[in-house]
């Protein structure tokens, strides 16, 4: 059963004459002004917080993550999270030979693995805004919300990121991180949207970065070693 809207109530006055001409009474009467429909607020910035280790093409490399937070317009209480922005595809590995790889000595050898980005953005404002309200899936350990431009499809995922699989018709993602297993998200927004009682909508925004890489080059053991921007 879904939940009851949340009415906005509001009191009128009324004035009843009673039987005798000499007396009347006031009854305050409790008129309905209409639903009132609460909005959830996410926004994704352009303030790098940290990093975090991402299993792509079968090796876990370092993704820098961005904050977010979210907030509704009943409690106004505020919740910060980090997320990822980067959407990286492995291209090819290099390997760089030791004066010592002549002799059969490998192991001073050193192999860097380079990464295609493929981030969102948006376009033409600083700011791009989406209502995605109609677009979530929620399962017991994972939420999702979807959001497209221009035949993109971009995915919002909250859950445990090494079980995350990019859907062949996802062309970019964000990835929440919350040191949970995305838990803490999930339970946040299920939290809001109980006491908001009627189904809120979800409004997300993100905020255009300045600067973006290209490319990512990562070192054996997947921290980054620099990031190409031509």
């Amino acid at each position: 059963m879904s939940p009851l809207p949340e009415l906005n109530l509001s009191f009128g006055m009324n004035t009843k004459s009673s039987s005798s001409d000499d007396e009347k009474e006031n009854i305050v009467v409790r008129t309905d002004s209409g639903f009132r429909k609460h909005t959830i607020s996410m926004i994704i910035s352009d303030q790098e917080v940290g990093k975090v280790l991402l299993k792509i093409n079968k090796k876990e490399i370092e993704v820098p993550t961005y904050k977010l937070t979210i907030t509704d317009d009943k409690t106004n209480e505020t919740e910060a999270y980090q997320v990822t922005r980067d959407t990286l595809h492995f291209v090819k590995s290099t390997t760089k030979k030791s004066f010592l790889s002549f002799l059969g000595i490998k192991r001073f050898d050193k192999t860097s693995f380079l990464y295609e980005n493929i981030a969102y953005e948006p376009l033409h404002e600083s700011v791009e805004k989406f209502d995605i309200s109609r677009h979530r899936s929620l399962t017991q350990d994972k939420l999702s919300y979807q959001l497209s431009r221009n035949g993109q499809n971009i995915m919002l995922y909250s859950g445990d990121m090494n079980e995350f699989k990019k859907a062949e018709n996802i062309s970019q993602y964000f990835i929440i991180v919350d040191n949970n297993e995305g838990k803490s998200f999930i339970g946040d927004i299920v939290y809001r949207e109980k006491f908001l009682k009627l189904t809120p909508k979800v409004g997300l925004q993100i905020i255009r970065r300045n600067k973006v890489a290209k490319s990512f080059e990562y070192d054996e053991k997947g921290n980054i070693k620099r990031l190409i921007y031509l």
